[in-house]
């Protein structure tokens, strides 16, 4: 056991998932069951409850509740898009003192695993004895080390089914179709949207990530091309694809406060690219577009079960680390055990400065060209959005 012992402390960060309560729950319910841990509490809106002192007694909830919200998608804590200044990390240092909270577990991003490691080295320059860990989560699947990350799957599950229904409607009623998938810079999620395709003229026909330069020029070309071929065309595209300057085709033009621009979630990215389609290859062409926006990350009962059930172990592993004290502080982090029906998976830690702010791009073995997603691809994602829709087909059998 370790010889450290006080109350532990949860808080939910960034943007939500579908699976981040697994991960709540299983921290509670870890935190629950060590002699080491006394009481476990949660901040509302993250490091803005504990620095406005907005805390919950997690341990007075009934396992029939925690079950329930393990099962509800989005933040049952109350999230927050907040960069801590140093004065904001020695106030909430503070109030960890002042709850005698010794183990701290933020669920979020790499911008929550950059708070966690602010606090970190503000906790050791101090010489306040508190484990700081990192509990992923992010539906863009962009933390560093891990291999990916808790949200992820059921978002891609999402997306996949998304486009697999939206394929069948371009099939019912031919025409070019956009959808815009979430995905500053990296393309994970929109990568998603190569699982719909089962047969050779299904679609997604053509796939921009933000790790390829956009060139509208190609990119009219490219829906010409399969437009002629199929009569019809359907696109996947990040909302984070950019120019060669490397400036996003739309933006807000805002800044969140960790420095990230505000990329459109209003439509405009579709509607501009619908326009550039019909004002270049003709304006009698039927073409629509669509953003998937938030719809991606809290689409309840679109869960992978695989995604939940790790989403939970990642929350009961950082308590199992915290607690024997392998290491002070870290990241949990997931690795792979093969592809298919031989996946598996186990959980470790990695430092704290490994993951946070800096993103992982989509690997590069799994892009094709320019607007396009390897087959490969299709092996790694799989596993984590469990299974999918089978579609049928009519043989059209002629009289």
């Amino acid at each position: 056991m370790s010889a450290l012992r006080g109350n532990a402390l949860i808080g939910q960060s960034g943007g939500p998932t579908c699976v981040i309560n697994q991960s709540l729950v299983g921290l509670v319910e870890a935190a629950q069951g060590e002699e080491a841990i006394d009481r476990v509490f949660g901040a509302l809106h993250g490091i803005q409850g504990v620095l406005d002192d907005n805390l919950i007694d997690l341990g007075r909830e009934s396992s029939e509740t925690l079950e329930r919200v393990a099962n509800t998608p989005c933040a049952a804590l109350r999230s927050v898009r907040k960069k801590p200044t140093r004065t904001d990390c020695e106030k909430v240092l503070a109030r960890l003192r002042e709850h005698d909270v010794r183990y701290f577990f933020y669920i979020g991003g790499n911008d929550s695993a950059e708070t966690a490691h602010l606090l970190n080295e503000i906790a050791v320059a101090e010489s306040f004895d508190v484990r700081l860990f990192h509990v992923p989560k992010t539906i863009d699947n962009d933390l560093r080390v891990t291999d990916h990350c808790p949200g992820y799957g059921s978002a891609a599950k999402f997306v996949a089914q998304a486009f697999m229904g939206d394929n069948q409607d371009n099939r019912s009623l031919p025409g070019i179709k956009i959808d815009i998938v979430m995905g500053r810079h990296a393309g994970w999620l929109t990568a998603a949207s190569r699982l719909a395709r089962v047969r050779e003229d299904d679609g997604p026909h053509l796939i921009y990530v933000p790790e390829r330069t956009f060139c509208m020029e190609s990119f009219l070309g490219d829906v010409e091309r399969v437009f002629t071929k199929h009569g019809r065309c359907l696109i996947a595209a990040s909302e984070g694809v950019h120019d060669a300057d490397g400036a996003p085709l739309i933006t807000s033009k805002e800044l969140d406060s960790h420095g990230n621009v505000q990329l459109s979630g209003s439509g405009a990215l579709g509607d501009f690219l619908a326009g550039q389609i019909k004002e270049k290859l003709g304006g009698k062409l039927r073409v629509r577009a669509d953003t998937f926006g938030y719809l991606q990350r809290s689409f309840a009962g679109v869960t992978s079960e695989v995604d939940a059930r790790e989403a939970r172990e990642v929350g009961r592993t950082a308590v199992r680390i915290a607690t024997a004290d392998e290491v002070p502080h870290g990241s949990i982090v997931i690795e792979r055990h093969g592809n298919g029906a031989e996946y598996s998976a186990s959980f470790g830690a990695t430092e704290l400065s490994n993951v946070a702010k800096v993103t992982r791009d989509l690997d590069p073995g799994f892009i094709l060209g320019d607007n396009d997603i390897d087959e490969s691809f299709l092996s790694y994602a799989a596993p984590l959005t469990d299974s999918l829709p089978e579609i049928g087909r009519l043989s059209d059998f002629p009289i």
